[in-house]
């Protein structure tokens, strides 16, 4: 009998909670508290970002009235793409884009071939003066582009290259930082890949080519992305360049057309047109290969 009440006194008794349950709870919530909160500043911070682009996106397809009265609105009260007629069908926008694709893709495959020479070189050759080479290249990284404007005009008129696709497209095939980045990329890839390929009779530059440069493709892929957005952006070397209507680029237009170049008035929906439309390559490019950024080598070797 006194068995049974025992029982029923343990049945009836509220269960113990283990030592140190509550203060885990505690942990989780708090925790949890602080990543909401943690996505919350982040949001915020996307959208301080994001808005400056969906604001030039609206204007776009404003009239000239409105976006000077609310140019910050996010919905047109009247959607127009006079904007964008006016700068394909009377201006010479279209000359400006061809201009640029027509640099920057040549720009972009001539620079990764020869910063990946010249990565490799430094990397993996012997030669005299190796150092000195590559502490050049490191202070030329160091040099601001803006001081080496008036001698590269030097430079190209006594060529005979000014005012010429030559002229905007040779002075920037090399790039310091590519070399920099080819270079530690190259020197991470094991020797023993080069090793092998050398032992079956392969040349320095087949090695190169068929067994180096393949497994270097994240950091090609870097450096494609870089070539395409600073040549595909650059302005102070066109402007020193060229100085003919029918060479004109993106980056010159839009710079024009944000001096008043068309006509008087604001003109926010034209300008903000042009910018947006040369922003679209460049972020279709990251977008495509932003997961490919610098990952680590492509294959493998097995010891």
């Amino acid at each position: 009998m006194i068995d049974t009440t025992v029982d029923k006194a343990r049945m009836s008794a509220p269960p113990r909670r283990a030592p140190g349950a509550g203060s885990t709870t505690r942990r989780l919530r708090s925790g949890t508290g602080w990543q909401i909160a943690l996505y919350a500043v982040l949001i915020l911070i996307s959208l301080v970002y994001i808005y400056p682009f969906l604001v030039q996106l609206s204007t776009s397809f404003k009239t000239d009235a409105e976006a000077a009265i609310n140019p910050v609105a996010l919905i047109p009260q009247i959607w127009s793409t006079a904007a964008y007629e006016r700068l394909f069908l009377r201006s010479d926008f279209p000359v400006w884009f061809q201009n640029s694709a027509i640099v920057t893709v040549s720009v972009t495959l001539l620079r990764v071939f020869f910063v990946s020479l010249a990565g490799y070189a430094l990397a993996r050759l012997s030669f005299r003066g190796r150092g000195i080479v590559f502490a050049a290249v490191i202070g030329v990284m160091a040099v601001p582009s803006v001081v080496l404007l008036i001698p590269r005009f030097l430079v190209i008129n006594q060529l005979g290259i000014y005012d010429s696709y030559a002229g905007m497209i040779l002075p920037l095939l090399v790039d310091a930082a590519g070399v920099f980045i080819m270079k530690n990329f190259f020197e991470s890839i094991p020797v023993s890949v080069e090793e092998q390929a050398r032992i079956d009779g392969a040349g320095a530059f087949r090695i190169f080519w068929s067994v180096v440069l393949p497994m270097a493709r994240p950091a090609l892929i870097t450096i494609i992305i870089l070539s395409f957005q600073g040549s595909w952006n650059e302005l102070s070397h066109f402007i020193v360049a060229t100085q003919s209507p029918e060479l004109t680029t993106l980056t010159k237009g839009v710079a024009g057309l944000a001096s008043g170049q068309l006509s008087q008035g604001t003109q926010y929906p034209l300008k903000l047109a042009a910018a947006l439309i040369m922003t679209i390559p460049v972020a279709l490019l990251f977008f495509v290969f932003q997961k490919r950024i610098m990952n680590a080598s492509q294959g493998a070797v097995k010891e």
